[in-house]
């Protein structure tokens, strides 16, 4: 046999035990009369001795082995002189008998240690070695650990697990699709999902009740840290519930795999409306592991002669706590210039430092008075010692750009704690959104989210202002100011789904065109019915507190959207364009 056990569970126990032990050579140390070898596999690292005075063959041997060569060792397992605390088989050595390489290795383009060497690009050119270092190894297999515990909890709420096709129909609304050209149905293209949606809603009018998926998802758009061209959803809809009762379910499924993964308890989660947090954190993800909500100073800052806050629709403000003493000229300059890059783009930023003796600082001190500027303080309950920090200009953009300031606060002051989770339920997202420049509606989540019933009749029959006033059952799970999942109650009617359609530019033809099974099914008795999508990825990292969802996939993207150890994609030979009915862009000599 390969192996009689793993490389990270002989202890003081299993001393005198002759073993097998297989795996990666981690790193070798000659010592002179003594080379010692450290083994690796998944579960470990176990010490290998070769002794010259014993078997000065075998240990010539040892000590031509390079890293990664992978070997099979037999020995007895003893006590070790020199104990390593930092290791679980730190305790004892391997004595070792007879040695087998099993393959050899080139020498690694980085080092596999748990801090590399390698950068990003190199390490996903060779992910197959960056997935032997720990850490990395340790993402995948948290990942594992949580699918199961996400199929453990759903099956036994009664959820079924269905699985849903992957080539489907390509609609124009949301992200782009990935096509797929089909061969034997020339000029036609099937897509790859971006999300189960309506086959989910199907499965409801079907009967099933309850149904789940872990599920592949596609969307062919801007990448970065937390999003990759491919990714997986824990999809879920249930028939006859309410919002509460969705809610309910999934904040279950929530403290449950925080409980099973982590050891941690959530208490229950706060629910806020969308308005109150954009016109709280001007965001409508807010990260609550910290205070700092927006103040609204247009009574108290206008009419005093100071252009730039008089001409303003909206003066907002955030107060930080205890900073006065420490933040000096140079830090507001830097975070002056911060706030004005373009991708934030603000104009300034005014401040007041409310110091400990006493004496009120302000950038705009010229145009308030200390009394002036002391009941701005008081607005924000700012005491001796803080730093209140005011945006201004448009009301939407100003709620961003001091949004995006919280933020950079919250980073720089060490506000974000780690293993600290706030949970929370942003709800009554707007139903629709007015796109100024396209001079249309746009779904705030998609479009068969359901108006809340209030604003049933008003869909139907009210005018184009009255659109903009609704409100769906729509609701975003976010924590630690990472949106997790989003869902809503889903329309189950025919009429209101051809109105949605209509609000949303959609001619009966497009309608009937794309969705028309959809809008079919529901004249046969489709149940009201809801559901949630939890980004898996997403959820993985906000667990394990990292930023990046790209070390909890096995086989990422980079920011262009190409997997760099395979190549992909890639151009397709002449052949199987032909095939596909596609003209080639190959052109002959």
């Amino acid at each position: 046999m390969y192996r009689t056990h793993n490389c990270g569970e002989l202890r003081l126990g299993n001393e005198g035990q002759t073993v097998t032990l297989s795996g990666w050579v981690q790193k070798s140390r000659d010592l002179g009369g003594m080379t010692f070898i450290d083994l690796r596999d998944r579960y470990g690292i176990t010490q290998l001795v070769f002794n010259m005075d014993e078997n000065a063959e075998l240990c010539e041997a040892a000590r031509k082995l390079g890293r990664e060569y992978v070997l099979r060792v037999n020995g007895s397992v003893k006590e070790r002189s020199s104990k390593n605390p930092n290791r679980a088989t730190g305790d004892i050595e391997i004595d070792v008998t007879a040695l087998e390489v099993l393959n050899a290795s080139d020498t690694p383009p980085f080092t596999i240690e748990d801090e590399t060497d390698g950068g990003e690009e190199l390490r996903m050119k060779y992910r197959y070695l960056d997935l032997r270092r720990t850490p990395v190894q340790n993402n995948i297999i948290f990942r594992s650990k949580l699918a199961i515990e996400t199929r453990k909890y759903l099956a036994e709420a009664g959820f079924i697990e269905v699985e849903t096709p992957v080539l489907i129909k390509s609609t124009p609304e949301g992200a782009r699709d990935f096509v797929v050209p089909s061969r034997m149905n020339p000029g036609q293209f099937y897509a790859l999902p971006q999300s189960p949606q309506t086959f989910k809603q199907i499965l409801m009018v079907s009967g099933l009740d309850k149904y789940f998926q872990i599920v592949k998802c596609f969307r062919d758009e801007d990448l970065r840290a937390d999003r990759q061209p491919e990714f997986t959803q824990i999809d879920c809809e249930m028939s006859f519930v309410t919002q509460d009762e969705v809610l309910d379910t999934f904040e279950g499924l929530t403290k449950n795999l925080f409980q099973r993964m982590l050891e941690v308890a959530l208490p229950d989660f706060p629910r806020m409306s969308y308005d109150e947090a954009m016109e709280n954190y001007g965001i409508d993800k807010p990260d609550l592991r910290f205070e700092m909500k927006f103040q609204n100073l247009n009574s108290l800052a206008k009419g005093k002669g100071f252009k730039v806050f008089d001409d303003a629709e909206a003066v907002i403000g955030i107060c930080a706590k205890g900073i006065a003493a420490d933040y000096s000229n140079k830090q507001m300059n830097e975070l002056t210039d911060w706030v004005k890059r373009p991708q934030i783009g603000a104009k300034g930023l005014v401040y007041i430092k409310y110091n400990e003796d006493g004496s009120i600082k302000s950038s705009v001190g010229k145009f308030y008075s200390d009394e002036d500027l002391q009941s701005w303080g008081t607005a924000f309950g700012a005491e001796k010692g803080d730093v209140v920090f005011i945006l201004s200009g448009e009301l939407d953009k100003t709620r961003k750009q001091l949004g995006e300031l919280r933020l950079e606060l919250g980073r720089r002051l060490g506000l974000m704690k780690d293993g600290d989770f706030k949970p929370l339920w942003v709800v009554d997202f707007p139903l629709l959104e007015w796109d100024e420049d396209a001079e249309r509606f746009h779904a705030m989540h998609h479009p068969f989210t359901s108006p809340k019933k209030s604003d049933v009749e008003r869909m139907l029959n009210g005018d184009h202002e009255t659109m903009k006033a609704l409100r769906a059952d729509a609701y975003d799970l976010v924590i630690n100011g990472v949106e997790i999942g989003g869902g809503s109650i889903r329309i189950h009617d025919r009429a209101l789904q051809e109105r949605n359609f209509k609000l949303l530019g959609f001619t009966e033809e497009e309608a009937e065109d794309q969705f028309g099974f959809l809008m079919g099914a529901f004249e046969y008795g489709a149940p009201p019915h809801g559901g949630i999508a939890f980004g898996f990825d997403r959820l993985c990292a906000v667990l394990k507190g990292q930023n990046s969802i790209r070390d909890f996939i096995a086989f990422p993207k980079n920011n262009m959207g190409r997997d760099m150890m395979i190549d992909a994609p890639s151009k397709i030979d002449d052949t199987q364009l032909e095939e596909l009915h596609l003209q080639s862009d190959v052109k002959e000599d």
